[in-house]
């Protein structure tokens, strides 16, 4: 991105840039504001493949398919890579193309993808396969060499979610919740809700013990105090309720 940059005058290209360190910044805990500070670089340097990717991401991540679909066209035709192919199908799920998300799947340019992206196009062509209402295509979709590697990958957690999640949405769920539980063995940055859904499948609820009915009294605040509720360093403190097991 820096060496697309350096087309740029100095004194502009430093502009863009602080914008594109911005999208970044802040495309997953504030994706309107990402976009914004896209608008603003691709404003300045719209013929800058980069800018244009950034663009894309941004429109994706407030779920302006159209538009992000248009950018990351403009990209690839500025680069002629393919590395945009999949989340460009996904576009095409959002925009409720699904069958064309397919014909993408098939088509040359995924052969051209390195491993991380034929993952990713697998799991764009599983979900189009779920968005027609046809979960068992959508399962076999997934069933691949990688899923059945017991290396831990980047993509790991994630392929094994979503095949957790349509076997349990075709009604297996003791297959989803082995794969869910594998799914938290190999998430280990948390990209992924799949300890959330172990615990709701074995019926485990979290409770905040610091909810209590506004309209109820402590008896007796002094011994409540004493006893160190929530906590002795004033910390809620986090319950959790379950299936009985013999321990209990």
């Amino acid at each position: 991105m820096r060496q697309e940059l350096q087309s740029l005058p100095k004194t502009l290209a430093e502009d863009v840039a602080k914008n594109l360190v911005m999208v970044a910044r802040l495309i997953d805990e504030d994706p309107e504001g990402a976009y914004g500070y896209s608008r603003v670089a691709l404003r300045l340097a719209s013929r800058v493949a980069a800018v244009r990717e950034a663009a894309g991401f941004a429109a994706y991540a407030t779920q302006k398919y159209g538009e992000a679909l248009a950018e990351f066209r403009a990209a690839r035709r500025m680069t002629g890579n393919t590395d945009l192919w999949p989340v460009m199908a996904d576009c095409e799920r959002g925009l409720g193309r699904p069958e064309k998300a397919l014909d993408m799947a098939g088509a040359p340019e995924v052969h051209k993808l390195d491993k991380a992206g034929q993952v990713e196009m697998r799991l764009v062509a599983a979900g189009a396969r779920r968005d027609m209402g046809q979960l068992d295509a959508a399962i076999v979709t997934l069933q691949s060499p990688e899923l059945a590697s017991t290396s831990v990958q980047p993509w790991t957690a994630r392929l094994r979610y979503a095949y957790a999640d349509a076997l349990l949405a075709a009604g297996r769920e003791g297959e989803a919740r082995e794969w869910f539980a594998k799914a938290v063995e190999s998430d280990k940055d948390g990209s992924t809700d799949a300890s959330d859904r172990l615990a709701e499948l074995d019926g485990v609820e979290f409770v905040d013990a610091l909810v209590e009915d506004d309209d109820e009294e402590p008896e007796n605040p002094e011994e409540s105090e004493k006893s160190g509720e929530p906590g002795e360093s004033g910390e809620p403190v986090r319950e959790v309720t379950g299936p009985e097991s013999e321990e209990d």
